[in-house]
């Protein structure tokens, strides 16, 4: 199965639908999504785009429009998350949260296979070992910025059966 992976869209509707038009393409059903959507604009455009289930959690860029919506747990076909969210996705066990430090804490428990975190629009992928279990690795990975600000415009594709990663360039993209 794969998986979409993206962070700080910003409201850059242009550059989602790229990001839409791939999934479809590749028939991907699972979206996660590592906040600053910025609007319910912005949200209701990706579930009118996207018919598979979305994992979204918040990130501090997001309106108060779109934060309004924490406490609903689900808005259309997307899951929310106030602080982080957690999923089992093909077996692994994931983690998603905006922020970086919130990501390494979570690797560092050894509860998870895989945290993904945004924030920093840097694309990046690092394995780390967990606190009490060294034996126990995570790999945290940025898919970077969606809207392209500080850095160009991408995101991130896990193949669950082989637990590979590939950053996908939107400006590559139709």
């Amino acid at each position: 199965m794969l998986v979409a992976i993206t962070s700080d869209i910003h409201n850059n509707e242009e550059n989602l639908a790229k990001v839409l038009n791939y999934c479809r393409e590749h028939e991907i059903q699972t979206m996660i999504c590592c906040g600053d959507l910025a609007s319910k604009e912005t949200l209701d455009f990706l579930n009118d785009n996207f018919s598979g289930n979305i994992l979204y959690t918040f990130g501090n860029m997001d309106f108060d429009d779109l934060r309004d919506l924490a406490e609903e747990k689900k808005y259309r076909n997307t899951y929310l998350f106030k602080n982080f969210g957690e999923a089992v996705i093909e077996k692994k066990n994931v983690a998603f949260v905006h922020y970086p430090d919130k990501a390494k804490s979570l690797a560092r428990t050894g509860k998870y296979d895989f945290v993904f975190y945004g924030h920093t629009h840097k694309p990046w992928i690092v394995s780390a070992p967990a606190q009490d279990n060294p034996a126990r690795i995570c790999t945290l990975l940025n898919p970077g910025t969606t809207a392209g600000e500080i850095y160009p415009p991408t995101f991130a594709t896990w193949e669950t059966e082989t637990g590979k990663f590939e950053l996908i360039r939107v400006h590559d993209l139709k």
